[in-house]
């Protein structure tokens, strides 16, 4: 019967002794999660307060911008509102010389093209087919414009070949 006794009493301190190195590792175990919980925690606020110090610059930067389109818009509409008045104060010899002047702008591009261009006469409005042209209308309304006169090139040709056509005819009529 002492055999099984001995057998016992040697389980029983390996036991003991895993018991003990167990809750010596758990313990060991425990401290390595709370200093790692705690350098993260750490870390964690240090990234909140980035974030919060983000977020103050973004609504900064926001405001500066925002205040600077409203400025912009402001000197906008103050020199929208300069050239409306300049506009109101015009007279009609000045907006003559400005027709002159943009005419002859037209005239200086056109001069590489072999479509003619005639001017119009002091006074006069712009003949009806053509576009109206302002120095803000660049280089699209310079083609349209070239495209109604080449049309009224072509239309005026095409009217002067049929009138040829039916005196022609009633020419040979007469015979």
């Amino acid at each position: 019967m002492m055999f099984p006794q001995s057998r016992h009493s040697a389980s029983s301190q390996q036991l003991k002794f895993t018991t003990s190195d167990s809750c010596d590792r758990i313990k060991d175990e425990f401290q390595f999660l709370q200093a790692q919980y705690h350098s993260l925690k750490l870390e964690c606020d240090k990234l909140a307060s980035e974030k919060s110090e983000m977020q103050r610059h973004y609504i900064m930067y926001y405001e500066m911008s925002y205040g600077l389109n409203i400025e912009m818009h402001k000197q906008h509409q103050q020199q929208v509102l300069g050239a409306i008045e300049r506009a109101k104060q015009v007279t009609p010899p000045e907006m003559n010389s400005i027709i002159q002047q943009l005419q002859a702008h037209q005239l200086s591009q056109l001069q590489g093209l072999a479509l003619p261009m005639t001017p119009l006469p002091l006074g006069l409005s712009q003949p009806a087919g053509l576009p109206a042209v302002t120095s803000s209308s660049g280089l699209f309304s310079l083609s349209s414009i070239l495209a109604s006169q080449a049309q009224l090139a072509k239309e005026d040709k095409s009217t002067r070949e049929t009138s040829d056509s039916h005196r022609e005819e009633d020419g040979d009529k007469s015979d």
